[in-house]
């Protein structure tokens, strides 16, 4: 995907870090101070962890889960709740932090502020291919939708950049999130024309639709994190390179980087993220913005420190939606993928309206 997306952030114009470059960029937070953000962030995703434990349907005190967590004995049922509790929230975090690491990557590469799986497409092509891969294939278990989630993002990724190239300006911004938009509706129409065709199915495959983390077993999240960890490393050994490609391409090639070749590499990873995440969880929206954008304010531009706050930020944000949305409606649950299409709209239409979206 090019970097031709519209001139970067101000923010983000002092982030030079070429290979064997040795210059700070300007933002860059001290190593103390982006310590410390990190420290702060999993302080609160411990919250927010403990919080998803002991909230839901059954309330079970703070006393039950810590005596759970280190091993005690509480009652049966108590016991069954929070094994079940556990894995959903594992689960969040690995899919947050996921998604909200693919986000940062994907608006470093594409040097797009609007960044986002959802918006420009690529949940869409992943739930579409898993869906098509059940209803043709009878794929069934979670690395085979995986597969099918990887090639459906990557497909609906090249589609995208493809669309917003034509005409004049090339892939700005506002033509990659309509293209995506666009992409997204017609996918969404055949995804669910699929779906309403195989009514046996149809409970199994709506998740395609809403993503949420209840259901969540520990088979299939213990299977997809051999994958997560893949995308993540490749994204994450990326940040000199992404901090390069934000500047643009002909910057990224005097300072030596390959910049087709190192662009392809880090779609990939960031593709992996994002399929694996909606194989286990089916598509969220608007993480892979949200994260990101919080961690540039508090952090700034540099995405070797970008990179790894935004999957915190999105790992503390998902669990934390996921747990809201099980206390807003008691007895009934609020899917954690309706959550953060309420928190992520407002924070995209802010985005857009302050003229950032133009100019990055």
């Amino acid at each position: 995907m090019s970097s031709a997306a519209g001139s970067y952030p101000q923010a983000q114009q002092g982030a030079v870090q070429g290979a064997g470059s040795s210059h700070r960029p300007s933002g860059r937070p001290t190593g103390t101070r982006a310590v410390a953000l990190a420290c702060a962030l999993l302080g609160l995703l411990l919250v927010a962890a403990g919080a998803s434990f002991a909230f839901g349907a059954r309330t079970i005190s703070p006393v039950d889960v810590l005596t759970f967590a280190t091993g005690g004995q509480i009652t049966e049922a108590d016991a069954a709740v929070l094994t079940q509790r556990a894995v959903r929230t594992l689960t969040a975090c690995l899919v947050g932090a996921a998604l909200g690491l693919a986000g940062a990557g994907l608006q470093g590469i594409t040097r797009n502020p609007l960044g986002d799986p959802g918006i420009l497409g690529i949940n869409a092509g992943a739930s579409f291919a898993v869906v098509a891969g059940i209803t043709f294939f009878a794929a069934s278990s979670t690395g085979v939708f995986a597969l099918w989630a990887f090639a459906g993002a990557l497909g609906a990724a090249v589609a995208v950049y493809a669309l917003a190239s034509l005409g004049s300006g090339g892939a700005t911004p506002i033509k990659l999130a309509l293209m995506g938009a666009a992409l997204t509706a017609g996918l969404g129409s055949a995804t669910t024309a699929l779906i309403l065709t195989n009514q046996g199915a149809l409970d199994n495959l709506r998740r395609w639709q809403i993503g949420t983390v209840a259901g969540a077993s520990l088979n299939d999240t213990a299977g997809a994190i051999l994958l997560l960890a893949l995308g993540a490393v490749i994204v994450l050994s990326g940040a000199r390179t992404v901090n390069t490609l934000a500047l643009g391409d002909d910057m990224a090639a005097a300072l030596g980087t390959k910049v087709a070749a190192r662009r392809a590499l880090l779609t990939a990873g960031i593709t992996l993220l994002v399929g694996t995440s909606i194989a286990l969880t089916g598509p969220i929206a608007f993480l892979g913005l949200m994260a990101p954008h919080a961690m540039r304010a508090l952090a700034g531009a540099d995405y070797r420190a970008l990179l790894p706050l935004s999957a915190l930020a999105g790992a503390l944000l998902l669990v934390a939606a996921d747990t809201a949305g099980r206390l807003l409606l008691p007895p009934q649950e609020i899917q954690v993928g309706v959550m953060m299409v309420a928190l992520g709209v407002p924070v995209f239409i802010y985005l857009v309206r302050r003229g950032k979206a133009l100019n990055l």
